[in-house]
């Protein structure tokens, strides 16, 4: 080996062979990575042209429902006075959307195909016929039909559930900010940031009522909005009390605090009145439930003493 490294033509011919050997290695190296990088980029191409493509059908879709209930809304808003009725009922659920009507009659039309769909083929597979399979398919319409309608009613009474028992301490907190000195207008903005936790349908609505008193409308208009929103004798009855006081000039705080203590009476009136009319509720099921058993652990022995003649 000594020998072999001592030869200048061995050792440069050595040198040349791993020159070649390291260009050899570098240049597949590079190869490979020029390949993984063209894969990579192929298959980022691939992806960004599937993701366009389902982005452009999803744009497209997002398009026709839109366009669909551009129209809807436009038909509906025309329609008349029944129109009106379902926006009123719908401010009264807390629901603002501007498109809500037209969503809310597709929503009938679609469940209603739906249900009967879905109730054609569950008969079919079932094997049902005659007259029976078409008061199924019926039935199963109308109540998809009627199914939006009740979802909006029991929203409606849940939200009045809400302001019901909010409305007291809206009261409070609205006294509590009127012995303050805050004038009418910044109390219920200040209300209305207090309620939002506990009750953010009735803040919701006050909100919107400071909306539009920024934007112009008296206050008068804007509360009477608020109570057609709120659908609530007690808020009815506050505005009248705010529209009196300000057209007699009277003190607000003091029929603010009047008004306050009566709801808080009033409130615990509605709780005794449950509380009286439970123990009546109470007695049906007592005597379908609790009655038969302890009739039957007490007649029992006797019974079974009767029958066996040990008694």
């Amino acid at each position: 080996m000594r020998e072999l490294l001592s030869d200048p033509t061995n050792l440069i011919a050595i040198l040349i062979f791993l020159a070649a050997a390291s260009a050899a290695y570098c240049f597949l190296l590079f190869n490979q990575s020029r390949k993984e990088v063209k894969r990579r980029k192929s298959r980022l191409m691939d992806d960004a042209v599937s993701g366009q493509s389902r982005q452009s059908l999803r744009h497209d879709s997002l398009r026709v429902v839109t366009r669909l209930l551009d129209s809807a809304a436009r038909y509906y808003s025309e329609a008349g006075e029944n129109t009106k009725v379902l926006q009123h009922k719908f401010g009264q659920a807390g629901i603002y959307h501007p498109k809500a009507v037209a969503l809310f009659f597709v929503s009938r039309i679609i469940l209603a195909l739906t249900a009967v769909a879905a109730m054609f083929v569950g008969t079919s597979i079932a094997s049902y016929g005659g007259s029976l399979l078409w008061l199924l398919i019926a039935g199963a319409g109308i109540v998809g039909y009627l199914a939006p309608g009740f979802f909006l009613d029991r929203r409606i009474k849940r939200c009045q559930n809400e302001h019901r028992s909010g409305f007291p301490d809206f009261m409070d907190l609205l006294v509590i900010c009127a012995d303050s000195g805050l004038p009418l207008e910044a109390s219920l903005e200040r209300v209305c940031r207090e309620l939002g936790e506990s009750y953010p349908s009735l803040a919701a609505n006050m909100h919107i009522t400071n909306l539009e008193i920024r934007a112009g409308r008296t206050l008068s208009d804007a509360l009477e909005r608020l109570a057609d929103r709120v659908g609530l004798p007690e808020a009815r009855a506050f505005v009248t009390l705010i529209k009196q006081s300000i057209e007699l000039g009277s003190s607000i705080t003091d029929a603010l605090r009047v008004y306050s203590e009566d709801m808080r009476h009033k409130r615990l009136s509605i709780a005794e009145e449950k509380a009286y009319a439970l123990p009546v509720k109470l007695s049906v099921p007592m005597m379908l439930c609790i009655f038969p058993v302890l009739f039957v652990v007490i007649l029992l022995p006797v019974g079974v003493r009767l029958y066996t003649g040990h008694y």
